[in-house]
């Protein structure tokens, strides 16, 4: 670009840059750029998860096999553990304050171990996810992967756990009159739903944690005043009779007294329908799906502010 001065002599002077004036928003669509880490759609994220199973899977059990890896009993406390609590709420619920009103001595055992195990699934499971992000920033600042991957493999962790524990309910029903029948395959429909409300539930508390990773400190507080009200160690239709229907209902349709209670009725002979709410199948799958799919997208819409600041 060239013009002409006073003195009848030419001076160029240098073009305008083409991105001069640009805004940095503008500089990044006319060269294709995008932000790192931004969230991706709903559909693509699924699609990244997806694509990480393998990783997702492996994950869950290197922290199971690390998990007791420094105590010389090693993986038997993932058993030892539900059942030392079980004996406790025994000798506490059981002999001295008679829990065990309306359930003779064969039911009220394995109902009793019974809910100490499913209920611990799920108590697991949350405490792993409040964790998932702020006790893995190391991993989340240094490698690019769906954030979701760390609660689901935390929950699929409690899961592989779980499994392993079942021998011993088993052992527990069995001892105790109840046999193999056709209702032990209700187990599977069962465990299939506390998993997906676990997740759910786990990528709700690793969000929150994310933030205010004082949570954590908060959540075996705010979980055993959930376990108290979820009849783990009592009948709630029993230890509530006399007082009004809606409060029986309320603290039965509770996800874990739900989940507890098919667990109960799957395993143990003496435990029969009429020990369920109403519509209780319907209800375990509102709680599984309202949770998982409600957590999922909660999680997923903060996916961006994972590991920053």
């Amino acid at each position: 670009m060239s013009e002409t001065t006073h003195d009848g002599t030419v001076a160029v002077t240098a073009a305008p840059a083409p991105d001069e004036g640009l805004t940095p928003a503008e500089l990044a669509a006319r060269y294709g750029l995008s932000v790192s880490g931004a969230r991706p759609s709903l559909g693509e994220y699924v699609r990244q998860l997806w694509s990480r199973r393998h990783f997702v899977l492996a994950f869950s059990q290197a922290k199971l096999t690390a998990q007791y890896s420094q105590a010389k009993l090693g993986q038997l406390w993932q058993v030892a553990t539900p059942l030392l609590n079980a004996a406790v709420y025994y000798f506490i619920f059981g002999l001295i304050l008679k829990a065990s009103r309306g359930m003779s001595h064969d039911v009220y055992i394995p109902f009793l171990v019974t809910g100490v195990f499913v209920f611990t699934f799920t108590q697991s499971s949350v405490m792993s996810g409040v964790r998932a992000i702020s006790g893995n920033l190391g991993l989340v600042r240094a490698l690019h992967f769906p954030r979701a991957a760390l609660p689901v493999s935390f929950s699929l962790q409690q899961l592989q756990q779980l499994l392993f524990s079942m021998i011993v309910l088993f052992v527990v029903a069995i001892g105790f009159g109840s046999y193999p029948g056709v209702s032990w395959l209700l187990i599977v429909p069962v465990l299939a739903l506390q998993f997906l409300f676990n997740t759910g539930l786990a990528m709700i508390v690793a969000r929150l944690g994310a933030k205010t990773p004082d949570l954590a400190q908060l959540m075996p507080f705010l979980l055993r005043t959930w376990m108290y009200a979820s009849g783990v160690m009592f009948s709630i239709s029993t230890m509530l009779q006399g007082r009004p229907e809606w409060i029986t209902r309320v603290l039965q349709f509770n996800p874990a007294a739900v989940y507890m209670d098919l667990m109960r009725f799957a395993l143990i002979d003496g435990y029969g329908s009429s020990n369920l709410p109403p519509h209780v199948w319907a209800v375990a799958l509102f709680w599984a799906v309202a949770a998982f799919a409600g957590g999922f997208v909660y999680f997923w819409k903060a996916e961006e502010r994972y590991g920053r600041g």
